[in-house]
C-alpha cells in the first residue's frame, strides 16, 4: 500500500457511506446523466452554488479597500486559508490562493531564489501539465538542467526507486504528483521526500487528484509545498498552495502587484474574488459533511467523512476495474495498481473520441484523449487514444453497469 496515505488507511473498519444522501446534495445529478468526468472537475454541490451566489452579492469588491464589502472580502480570504489548512493539516499562514494550479506554480517559479536555477530540476511524466510547463519555462529562462522521472509503461505507475538515481547533490527542486489524473496510480511521495531531503532539494507535490478521496497531511507527505485544485472535489475554479514552513514565503521575491503585501499574499498576483473564496470554504465544508454523523471540529469531520468516502469509492473502483477487464476489447491501463478512483482504458480498434460519443449517446459523460505525457509514453495514441473516467462520491454500481453495457456493444 505504501506509506503515503496513513491517515486514510489508519483504520480498517468499513464505515457506512450513505451515497443516496450524498447524491441529494448535487442538483446537477437531476439531469439524468451518469457523470464519469470527475478528473475534469466533480459536480458542484448545492451548498457551493449557494455560497458563491451569496459571495457575489456580499463582496463584489477588492479586499484591499476600507468599505464594509472590502472588509468582508478580506475576512473571506482568511477564512479560506483556514479551510485549506484544515484540509491539508497545514498552517493557514502558509496557504497561498490563486485562480489555477498553473498560475500558482508560475508564481512560485518567479518567486524562488536564483540559487534554485543553478542546479537540476527533477520532473515527472506522470504529472499534469500544470506541474510541468511552468517549471520547464523557468528552467529554460534560467538555463537550469531538467531530469525526468519515467512512467512504467506496463501499468502507468511511477517507480520511486528511480529517484535514488535522479536526485543528487546538484538537485535543487523536485516536482511530482501524489496521484495520476489519468491512470489513477498513487505515488509513494514519502520515499521521494526522503531522497529530496537528503540533498536539501525543495519538494513540490501536486495533490489535486488525490485530495477529493484521501485525508492528507502536509507533514506526513514530507513535502515543502503542496498544491490542490478545488474543482477536483466539487469546488469553484480556484487553487491553493500550502507551505510546510510559512516563513519560507518571506524569503521569496514578491509576486503580488501590491508592494506592501505580507505573508501568503506576497505570492498572490491578484486577490481571489469573493465568490470564489466563499465557494472554496463551502466545498471543504461539503467534504467534511459527507459523513452525516461526523462530529467535532472541521478537521475531525474531514477525517471521518473522507475515510468513509474513500472506502466506498475504492470498493466501487474495484468493481469497475473487474468489470472492464471482463470485456474482450477493453484494455485497462494498470488494472492492478494501487489507485485513486480514476481509470484510463482503450478499446481495440475504436478511437477514444468514438467511444466517448457512443457513451454520450447513452447519457454517460467520459473524457477522451486527456493531455498526458504518461499516456503518450505508454503509447495510447497508436491505439486511437485512451478514455479516462473518474468516480465522484455520488457514483453508483448502476452507473458502472451502464458503462460496461455500452462498452460491451463494441463487441
Amino acid at each position: 500500500m505504501g506509506t503515503i496515505l496513513p491517515r486514510a488507511l489508519s483504520r480498517l473498519i468499513r464505515m457506512p457511506f450513505d451515497v443516496a444522501s450524498v447524491r441529494g446534495l448535487f442538483p446537477s445529478l437531476g439531469d439524468g446523466w451518469i457523470h464519469f468526468d470527475a478528473p475534469a472537475g466533480q459536480q458542484l454541490p448545492d451548498a457551493v452554488i449557494t455560497a458563491m451566489s451569496a459571495g457575489a452579492r456580499a463582496m463584489p469588491v477588492d479586499p484591499r479597500g476600507v468599505s464594509p464589502q472590502s472588509a468582508a472580502a478580506a475576512d473571506a480570504q482568511q477564512t479560506a486559508r483556514r479551510a485549506v489548512a484544515d484540509l491539508l493539516d497545514a498552517d493557514p499562514d502558509g496557504v497561498v490562493l490563486g485562480a489555477s494550479r498553473s498560475g500558482l506554480v508560475s508564481a512560485l517559479v518567479d518567486a524562488l531564489p536564483m540559487s534554485v536555477w543553478d542546479g537540476e530540476v527533477v520532473l515527472s511524466r506522470l504529472d499534469d501539465e500544470e506541474n510541468i510547463v511552468p517549471w520547464l519555462r523557468g528552467a529554460r529562462r534560467h538555463g537550469a538542467s531538467v531530469r525526468w522521472a519515467q512512467v512504467d509503461v506496463s501499468d502507468g505507475t511511477l517507480p520511486t526507486a528511480q529517484y535514488g538515481e535522479l536526485i543528487g547533490r546538484r538537485t535543487t527542486l523536485v516536482a511530482v504528483t501524489l496521484a495520476s489524473s489519468v491512470t489513477g496510480a498513487i505515488v509513494d511521495v514519502a520515499q521521494i521526500a526522503g531522497y529530496a531531503r537528503s540533498v536539501g532539494a525543495l519538494l513540490v507535490v501536486d495533490a489535486s487528484s488525490a485530495a477529493p478521496y484521501v485525508r492528507l497531511s502536509l507533514e506526513e507527505l514530507g513535502a515543502d509545498v503542496v498544491l490542490v485544485s478545488a474543482a477536483r472535489w466539487g469546488g469553484p475554479r480556484i487553487a491553493a498552495m500550502a507551505f510546510a514552513d510559512p516563513e519560507r514565503i518571506e524569503r521569496m521575491a514578491r509576486v503580488s502587484m501590491d508592494p506592501v503585501s505580507t505573508g501568503p499574499a506576497r505570492l498572490e498576483a491578484e486577490p481571489v474574488p469573493g465568490p470564489q473564496l466563499t465557494g472554496l470554504v463551502a466545498s471543504i465544508e461539503h467534504l467534511a459533511g459527507l459523513d452525516i454523523d461526523a462530529a467535532g471540529k472541521r478537521s475531525q469531520r474531514l477525517d471521518s467523512s473522507l475515510e468513509g468516502a474513500y472506502q466506498y469509492v475504492q470498493r466501487l473502483t474495484q468493481y469497475l476495474v473487474n468489470s472492464l477487464t471482463q470485456l474482450g476489447r477493453v484494455r485497462v491501463i494498470g488494472a492492478r495498481v494501487h489507485r485513486i478512483p480514476v481509470v484510463s482504458f482503450v478499446v481495440d480498434g475504436v478511437s477514444a473520441e468514438k467511444v466517448c460519443l457512443r457513451l454520450a449517446d447513452n447519457g454517460i459523460s467520459a473524457l477522451p484523449d486527456r493531455p498526458s505525457r504518461a499516456l503518450a509514453q505508454i503509447g495510447v495514441d497508436d491505439a486511437g487514444g485512451a478514455v479516462t473516467i473518474g468516480l465522484g462520491p455520488y457514483a453508483l454500481p448502476y452507473d458502472v453497469d451502464q458503462l460496461v453495457r455500452v462498452l460491451g456493444s463494441f463487441g
